[in-house]
């Protein structure tokens, strides 16, 4: 009779369901999927789940759980399985994407992505998850907040425009855009009160984020929105999965031999994350002659200024990571004795 080594719970999660497949790996080190099912994404289906679990398990051998990093709706039953001592992993969607496209299954479907995760579970070795310090989470909010202001201001400002270039501009119409323009921006204000406020709170956090301040280019809510997408790098093992789950990561396109298309960056990840480095990369290519001496040989080769900011955007994000594990401020001359600009330049759009 085989012996059960590792039993996982692949799951698939949508805002309103759990979709669930069970899997158990055997001493000869196949991977049988046992069962599927699909629960309600709250309280009563995390219950229904564990005890739906509990029964096609041996007690003897620990369940783990595994799920994708799914914007929010992960959160709940992740937090409520580590609170009933469950093991628990969340994986970035990136690599599941990459494992799914190994196996056999090509039809993408909620119950196949449960088999990829489960299979993904038995077949590799994950970290198991705990809880993000809860501060992270709130400067996300605020900062995403602050992101929607930004937005409406936007909208606002080309409405004023619209109209004041209009045959008849209606006087009334640009006094009420502008109240609105000017309440958004005491509430912008009025967040970055909070945001400082909030990292003051906490002295770790008020440490890493003066240390990413040190990159040119990054201001305090570029940090604390960086910390607040990533819950302080909590999933994030190195550089590559950094720019991996901001979308920077650049794509090939390439078949056999004779066809080879222009690289880009794959654009699938936190578009948060990717959309907070931009005007960071334009500062810093006025603050830093290293970055304009790579900007400009990428420009000089391609004739694209955009791909010389994403190389930028990268190289920003890689350094947030470096010095928040290395606890170290940005050293000036770090390009000097330890890059390669080729390195760099490899980044296009």
């Amino acid at each position: 009779m085989k012996k059960v080594l590792k039993q996982v719970v692949g799951i698939d999660v949508a805002q309103d369901e759990l979709v669930v497949c069970l899997g158990k790996m055997y001493d000869d080190w196949t991977p049988v999927l046992v069962a599927h099912k699909t629960f309600a994404n709250k309280q009563k289906g995390f219950e229904g789940l564990i005890s739906w679990v509990a029964k096609l398990t041996e007690f003897d051998i620990p369940v783990r759980y595994v799920m994708e990093a799914t914007g929010v709706y992960h959160e709940s039953f992740a937090y409520f399985l580590h609170e009933q001592n469950q093991e628990v992993s969340i994986v970035l969607p990136n690599k599941i994407s990459s494992f799914f496209r190994t196996l056999e299954t090509k039809t993408v479907t909620d119950k196949t992505a449960s088999e990829a995760i489960a299979i993904f579970g038995l077949e590799k070795k994950i970290d198991r998850w705990e809880p993000p310090k809860g501060i992270y989470k709130r400067i996300q909010q605020l900062s995403r907040e602050r992101g929607q202001l930004v937005d409406e201001s936007t909208v606002i400002l080309n409405q004023i425009h619209a109209e004041k270039a209009g045959a008849f501009p209606d006087k009334m119409s640009i006094q009420r855009a502008q109240k609105r323009l000017a309440l958004l921006k005491k509430q912008k204000a009025e967040i970055m009160i909070e945001i400082n406020k909030l990292i003051k709170t906490d002295e770790e956090v008020q440490k890493n984020v003066l240390l990413i301040c040190s990159i040119p280019g990054i201001g305090l809510l570029t940090a604390a929105t960086i910390l607040g997408e990533t819950n302080g790098f909590n999933l994030i093992r190195n550089k590559k999965q950094l720019t991996s789950y901001a979308g920077l990561d650049v794509r090939e396109k390439q078949s056999g031999t004779s066809v080879k298309g222009k690289s880009s960056i794959s654009k699938r990840g936190n578009k948060l994350l990717r959309k907070a480095m931009h005007l960071p990369a334009l500062s810093a290519l006025q603050r830093n002659e290293r970055f304009k001496v790579i900007f400009i040989r990428i420009v000089s080769r391609t004739s694209l200024k955009m791909k010389g900011v994403v190389a930028i955007q990268r190289k920003l994000l890689e350094l947030s990571f470096t010095v928040y594990k290395t606890q170290t401020p940005y050293d000036k001359d770090y390009f000097n004795r330890n890059e390669s600009i080729k390195e760099v330049e490899q980044v296009s759009i």
